[in-house]
């Protein structure tokens, strides 16, 4: 794609995420492939969240509606963002096989449009690190909450070098010095994605520190930092092969829940 002068990074995330809808259910991590691992997530929706009981939710950047669908399994009005119209045709599709009756919209995580103190809960899974202006977004998110209501952020620093993505990158260099390396399959999804880790806010890892401080900064408290995702992860791994299992599992991944004081 040529981009013009009007061409923004967001347009670039948009872009990218709509070149990835065909195949995105096909990835553990994505999509849910087990019940032990649906019955993890929702263990913690609800200990952050508490059950849904006819409440409003927000789910940003729903990709092709697999949050938005744990929300609604625990009885939440549940309403799905996403930038990506290719993302949502695959979520709107998956809604009427399953017959539920969330409102999918194409709108930016960052500026949603929606009604101010309109949500008891938002939440959001694997959106924070690709945030532009994660300050800004903040401040709109604690603004679309219900006094007493809360955010819930599942996400990560998926750019720091662990030990064992070091390793691996040790190991492929010594082999690629007698065997010649292979096409990376990513092709073009590797190239728009370090274009747009170069423009965003969190182009060096989402730490959650730093997390914590914005959110904090936009007037959530209080802020609780969770780590305890290994049920989850545990599920994934075994849809996934081992060397991705490891990567995963040697990654900085956290649950971070804020609630707007009331």
């Amino acid at each position: 794609m040529t981009a013009g002068t009007n061409y923004s990074v967001r347009d670039e995330i948009r872009d990218y995420w709509s070149m990835r809808a065909e195949s995105f259910d096909l990835s553990p991590g994505h999509e849910i492939f087990s019940e032990t691992e649906r019955s993890a997530w929702h263990r913690l929706i609800r200990k952050h969240l508490g059950a849904g009981e006819g409440r409003w939710a927000l789910d940003l950047a729903c990709g092709t509606g697999v949050v938005s669908h744990l929300m609604h399994d625990l009885g939440y009005e549940v309403t799905g963002l996403d930038w990506s119209e290719a993302m949502l045709d695959k979520a709107r599709a998956k809604s009427k096989t399953r017959g539920s009756s969330i409102r999918f919209l194409m709108r930016d995580a960052e500026a949603t449009g929606e009604d101010e103190a309109s949500y008891d809960v938002i939440v959001t899974r694997h959106l924070v690190w690709t945030l532009v202006d994660p300050a800004a977004a903040f401040a709109h998110w604690f603004k679309l909450l219900k006094p007493g209501g809360r955010v819930l952020i599942v996400d990560g620093d998926f750019v720091t070098q662990t030990w064992f993505r070091k390793l691996r990158r040790w190991i492929d260099a010594a082999v690629s010095r007698f065997r010649p390396a292979k096409p990376d399959p990513r092709g073009d999804f590797r190239t728009q994605y370090q274009s747009i880790m170069s423009q965003i806010y969190f182009r060096d890892g989402a730490k959650a520190p730093e997390v914590v401080r914005l959110l904090e900064s936009a007037g959530f408290r209080p802020v609780i930092v969770d780590t305890s995702l290994g049920e989850i992860h545990r599920a994934q791994g075994r849809n996934m092969p081992i060397a991705q299992f490891l990567d995963r599992a040697t990654q900085h991944r956290y649950a971070i829940c804020a609630v707007r004081p009331e």
